[in-house]
């Protein structure tokens, strides 16, 4: 009992044993001058005897006298009766809180041991206050971590900071389905001097309150993390995600085939021959392989769920009969130790897409028909997404199919250019693509273009126009002219667009095409380049040195309104490497500053697949983005003595000379004897054609690569063209005989004048 309202201690005699400061100052006497006096003389010379008055100025205040024990002796102690009036008031007080109060309360001596306890505390643990009076108060509560209980509470003594609302989780008692969890709270006790004599804590049940939290914490997770990606894989791994730990400690999810290829879902009921692939999973161990495909276990509560898309909850024992329908899934729930289990089915406008089953194992609560309704929601949100993204993988599979046929199926083999590429598709296809284009004179065109946009319209857009520069390069046109026709393909595509029905949303995207055309020449080291929206090109020359090619820049194709398209000529020795890419990998790859330009400096003595290898596994690290194209191609000189070149007069004796030189030529290579009267032929038309036609100075080129190249060259800039004799006719026929011997034939053009060209095509042989 606190006594600082005590004045006065008696003995049994009525003698004062103990004068408080209290009592000196009502009666006016000293310690020394009461100890040891009767009560009675002591208040009859304070002048409280009788009047009322004391002499010397104290006012005397009524008093209460209590016997207590001390020892095996009573001591009477006086009392002043207003602070006993409000102890008595503390003490009714605490006598409610002790006996009404709903908040279980204990009181906890310096050891925390359980020395009191409310009626409250006794209905929450439903035990006798016998059982818990003298535990340690972590280990009575069965608090889960009580050792972790113990040092809170001795911090709570030692500070007095008070804790409060501690959530802290119960041990799961024998005949109860689940672990309780409290909110606990503890402050200090302290005497009249602030001295620590215990700990008072407080214990409300708060599990239902808890459990109701998790679930709409659960919901929240699950709506803001599940379906931020439009592929049926990348939902399923954030629903177990979500899920574990939170709501399972295992989830494993499975959807049918069909949908997982973007095919419509079966209808109900699900037939026992549908396949079933995993497509995520989550827990502690790894018996369930991703990717696994299977067909649906009749007679278990999968295909139970997937006949009327009703979730189940089930208790798992040992002898659990549906079990032996599925062996292999029977033998990872033994080894995970689940004892509880919920399938949901995924399922969206009455049609089955999956199954999502949830295991609770060990030490985890069983589930219960809150947890059912939990997970029905749950797997409504992630069916919704599988669904869209069903739908959305559909045409993703259709758009990239597309793309991939329409693009090279192998890098293309020149003897010049060696090439290869970096293609990763991005998340939603799209139009980007490459080629290598062998063109006469064993030169080679390399293509980097993308259309930008996603979907199938891109990829589409992309085969309308990788045609036309196939169709186009066939007239042996420079870069520039190249692009600009290009350029007019593109905005007929545009105007095409523009014109579609307003309810098309293709509509509302406009047409941008981006395009890198570059021109390799093998015999003269040259490469003439020319781009519309695509980044530099970066060369990296054969001592390792690389830099980016600064080659003007033209429009975007099809909003280029008949600008130019610059081009530019640069030398480039053997064994340089020229890389092209999309916008996408150019920041990273090619720019100066660019994270991954490094592995690019001193390549020249790599393999390119290697190099190209490297650069795309340093791409995947990171988050994928978007499409990402480019294009790498190592140059190689013809040699020398495949080529030759033979100025010519420009009178009458220009083609007996040349067909000379040509035979010559064609011996020294080995080149059987139909080819070689087959291009003396040629070389004979097309000389005789530029000295009637043309004007000097005039050349002839043989070149001997894949095929077998006849170029005459003049300074004239007229076109030439077939033309269809008539049997009076004495000339007119030489283009048409060219065209007939040659596998293909044609023309170029550049600030010089004009070359004519024909090839003739394998079968011949050549002398190694």
């Amino acid at each position: 009992m606190p006594d600082g309202d005590v004045l006065m201690n008696l003995d049994e005699g009525g003698r004062v044993t103990e004068w408080r400061r209290p009592a000196e100052e009502l009666f006016g006497l000293s310690a020394d001058e009461a100890v040891g006096q009767s009560i009675a003389t002591v208040l009859h010379e304070a002048g409280a005897i009788g009047t009322g008055r004391p002499e010397k100025g104290c006012a005397m205040a009524p008093v209460l006298v209590d016997p207590v024990l001390r020892g095996t002796s009573v001591v009477w102690q006086v009392r002043n009766a207003a602070d006993a009036v409000a102890q008595r008031e503390d003490v009714a007080v605490l006598q409610a809180l002790f006996t009404r109060s709903p908040v279980a309360l204990h009181v906890l001596d310096d050891q925390l041991r359980v020395v009191r306890l409310n009626s409250a505390s006794r209905g929450l643990r439903d035990a006798r206050a016998g059982q818990l009076l003298g535990e340690p108060f972590a280990e009575a509560y069965g608090l889960e971590d009580a050792e972790e209980e113990a040092a809170v509470g001795q911090r709570v003594l030692e500070s007095g900071d008070p804790e409060v609302n501690r959530i802290v989780r119960g041990v799961q008692e024998q005949g109860l389905p689940k672990h309780r969890i409290y909110s606990v709270s503890y402050f200090r006790l302290e005497d009249a001097h602030g001295d620590a004599l215990g700990l008072v804590a407080s214990v409300v049940d708060v599990t239902e309150r808890e459990n109701a939290q998790g679930r709409l914490v659960l919901l929240d997770t699950v709506r803001t993390r599940v379906g931020n990606v439009l592929n049926v894989l990348a939902v399923c791994r954030e629903l177990v995600k979500a899920v574990v730990p939170a709501f399972a400690g295992i989830a494993v999810v499975e959807v049918v085939e069909d949908v997982f290829r973007g095919e419509e879902p079966p209808s109900l009921p699900v037939d026992r021959d549908v396949l079933l692939r995993r497509t995520a999973f989550q827990g502690p161990i790894s018996d369930h392989p991703v990717g696994e495909v299977q067909p649906l276990p009749t007679g278990t509560p999968f295909s139970h769920v997937l006949a009327d898309l009703r979730p189940r909850l089930i208790s798992i024992e040992e002898n659990t009969p549906w079990l032996d329908a599925d062996m292999p899934r029977a033998e990872a729930i033994r080894r995970s130790g689940a004892h509880s289990m919920i399938v949901a089915p995924l399922a969206w406008g009455g049609q089955a897409l999956g199954v999502a089953s949830f295991y609770r194992h060990q030490q985890e609560d069983p589930f219960d028909e809150d947890d059912v309704a939990v997970a029905s929601a749950v797997c409504a949100h992630a069916s919704l997404c599988i669904s869209n993204a069903r739908q959305y993988m559909r045409e993703w599979i259709i758009a990239s199919t597309v793309q991939r046929r329409l693009l090279p199926q192998r890098p293309a083999t020149q003897t010049t250019v060696e090439t290869a590429r970096i293609h990763l598709p991005g998340p939603e296809g799209g139009g980007a693509w490459f080629d290598a284009i062998a063109l006469p004179g064993a030169r080679t065109a390399l293509v980097v273009g993308e259309v930008v946009g996603r979907g199938i319209a891109a990829a589409i857009t992309m085969g309308q126009l990788r045609t036309a520069i196939h169709t186009l390069t066939a007239l042996d046109l420079q870069p520039d002219e190249l692009m600009a026709r290009l350029s007019d393909t593109a905005a007929r595509l545009a105007a095409e667009r523009a014109a579609l029905p307003p309810e098309d949303p293709l509509l509302r995207e406009p047409l941008t095409v981006n395009c890198a055309i570059a021109i390799y020449d093998p015999v003269g080291l040259t490469c003439t380049i020319a781009r519309a929206g695509i980044p530099e090109p970066v060369v990296v020359r054969p001592d390792g040195d690389s830099a980016g090619l600064p080659v003007p820049s033209g429009p975007p194709l099809a909003g280029a309104d008949g600008a130019p398209f610059p081009a530019m000529t640069v030398d480039l020795p053997e064994d340089s490497i020229l890389a092209m890419g999309t916008a996408a990998l150019a920041c990273e790859v090619l720019a100066p500053s660019g994270p991954l330009r490094p592995l690019l400096d001193n390549c020249t003595t790599r393999r390119l697949p290697d190099l190209s290898n490297d650069i795309a596994n340093a791409l995947t690290d990171g988050q994928r983005t978007g499409e990402k194209l480019m294009l790498f191609a190592r140059t190689k000189a013809l040699p020398r003595d495949r080529v030759l070149t033979l100025p010519l007069p420009a009178g009458p004796e220009a083609a007996p000379i040349a067909r000379a030189a040509a035979r010559r030529r064609l011996e020294v290579w080995g080149v059987d004897e139909e080819t070689a009267f087959t291009n003396e032929l040629i070389v004979s038309e097309l000389v005789g054609n530029a000295v009637r036609y043309g004007a000097p100075p005039l050349q002839l080129r043989l070149i001997l690569d894949r095929r077998l190249c006849c170029e005459v060259s003049d300074g004239a800039a007229s076109a030439p063209h077939v033309k269809h004799a008539r049997t009076v006719d004495e000339t007119g026929r030489g283009l048409f005989i060219i065209a007939s011997l040659a596998a293909q034939w044609g023309a170029r053009y550049s600030e010089q004048g004009k070359t004519i060209w024909a090839e003739q095509a394998p079968p011949f042989s050549v002398c190694p």
